[in-house]
């Protein structure tokens, strides 16, 4: 049987003397994801980055490992490792390297790629979000070893094309699908928690529409005294063009192909979940002065955050700076467009729709395209077996002395619902350590490092528990 209290030393004691440093250095690293830096490969952070966490994995004392960057012509590369375990089932254990950019706004000594330790909070883009993945992983099996608990075949997955979509994803599951085998568990260290008292099982995510809205009308910009009544706006037109989609009184989205129906059970999960969370689902977040969420009602806030589509504009391009705005009519507008929408919820349909309401009849004949970017599948976790729901919350009560909670998250795993595709018969722990104001792809992004050792007991104990499962 595993011994809580050896185990919860033996992490701390590698978080302490290594994992952290690693991942100060990590953070160090400007890999964006591909999407946000096309010439990745040119630069080599991606390279950089991926030696950085092999050269640590070489490192460790794990009898058999083998540890190999994978890469296939013209695609972000792969770190896997594989160790032995007892018997031939298999365990993926996952996450990714790649960082999302800079973002504007971080505090004063703080930066993305400026690792600052603060307390027992580790700041710097990618530390959560997820470089922290192979360390826990690692140290996980590690921690099993020195008390000689068995664990079954596993594999460690570090993909670097995540925050791009994961495009690169398929590719390298079909090169190495005998390498990787049939998983009977698939652990995912990429999601959040609700707080930081308990481990949070992920039960769904939702999808993922990104894309451009593009309107033009002119040549190029004219003096706004004398086009002002005669040549429409094309923010204004870009702004119609959106309260096709979306209420803007709401915020509600008023295309209903991109709805989907609530099931009972994941409603009762975000009931336990609101209970446990009271107003903190939105104190979480950096309000300014008196600014209010959409709702009052905690339970209506995760679902909305969890189940139901969401529009957020989160770029813009052809409006100047304020301080070089002239007197122009501008000749066009562009604003991207981040479209969250329900786990089950077919994205690439849903994108279609949104493009066709975008771009039929423009008004004043203006050019109007909706270039996607993206249109990533949601994922909704297969009923969990007993064993496994009774480990997680055995791991939370050992680890963190409070039972485990679960509840959907509003963000997008690409990589999950293609798993649940390719292996249908798998169960699925999803969890991470991207808690209150802990701010992933924002400035001030920051990994709590005693959640994250506790994390990573909490997989070691459910490794342990799938080694000696029944039913």
């Amino acid at each position: 049987m595993l011994d809580t209290d050896a185990l919860t030393r033996f992490v701390d004691e590698m978080w302490n003397a290594s994992i952290v440093a690693e991942l100060v250095e990590y953070i160090r690293i400007p890999n964006k994801s591909p999407h946000f830096d096309p010439n990745w490969a040119e630069h080599g952070h991606m390279e950089r980055a991926a030696a950085h966490m092999e050269r640590w994995c070489r490192q460790q004392p794990i009898a058999g490992m083998q540890v190999e960057i994978v890469r296939l012509p013209g695609r972000t590369p792969v770190l896997l490792c594989e160790i032995p375990g007892r018997g031939e089932d298999t365990v993926l254990l996952y996450g990714h390297l790649d960082k999302q950019p800079e973002m504007s706004g971080w505090r004063d000594g703080l930066g993305p790629w400026t690792p600052v330790i603060e307390g027992e909070r580790l700041y710097g883009r990618g530390g959560a979000d997820d470089g922290y993945a192979v360390y826990a992983s690692l140290a996980a099996l590690q921690a099993l070893a020195a008390q000689g608990v068995p664990h079954a075949r596993c594999v460690v997955l570090i993909e670097a094309c995540e925050e791009s979509g994961s495009y690169d994803l398929p590719h390298y599951i079909d090169a190495l699908r005998e390498r990787i085998g049939e998983p009977s568990l698939v652990i995912c260290l990429d999601s959040g928690c609700g707080d930081y008292k308990r481990l949070w099982a992920t039960t769904s995510l939702r999808g993922l529409i990104n894309g451009t809205l593009i309107v033009e009308n002119l040549k190029e910009g004219v003096h706004s005294g004398n086009a002002g009544g005669i040549v429409p706006s094309t923010f204004r037109i870009a702004r119609s063009l959106i309260g096709r989609i979306e209420d803007a009184d709401t915020g509600r989205i008023l295309e209903e192909s991109l709805h989907a129906q609530i099931p009972a059970a994941r409603r009762q999960q975000a009931e336990q979940a609101a209970a446990a969370l009271g107003d903190g689902v939105f104190t979480e977040f950096p309000w300014h002065g008196a600014a209010l969420p959409t709702e009052g009602d905690p339970l209506e806030l995760i679902l909305n955050r969890t189940w139901r589509p969401a529009l957020e504009v989160t770029g813009a391009d052809g409006l100047p700076a304020i301080e070089d705005a002239g007197n122009v009519a501008r000749p066009r507008t562009a604003l991207k467009l981040s479209i969250r929408v329900p786990p089950t919820c077919n994205a690439k349909r849903a994108a279609a729709a949104v493009r066709s309401a975008l771009e039929r009849d423009p008004p004043y004949r203006a050019q109007v395209r909706f270039e996607g970017d993206m249109a990533g599948p949601g994922w909704d976790a297969p009923a969990t077996a007993p064993w496994l729901d009774a480990a997680i919350d055995e791991a939370s009560r050992a680890c963190f002395g409070a039972d485990a909670a679960r509840m959907g998250e509003g963000g997008t795993i690409p990589f999950m619902g293609m798993l649940g595709e390719k292996f249908p018969r798998a169960q699925f722990l999803v969890t991470g350590v991207l808690g209150p104001k802990s701010n992933a792809h924002g400035p001030n992004e920051f990994l709590d490092i005693p959640t994250a050792r506790r994390v990573t007991a909490c997989v070691a104990s459910v490794l342990a528990a799938h080694a000696r499962r029944e039913g």
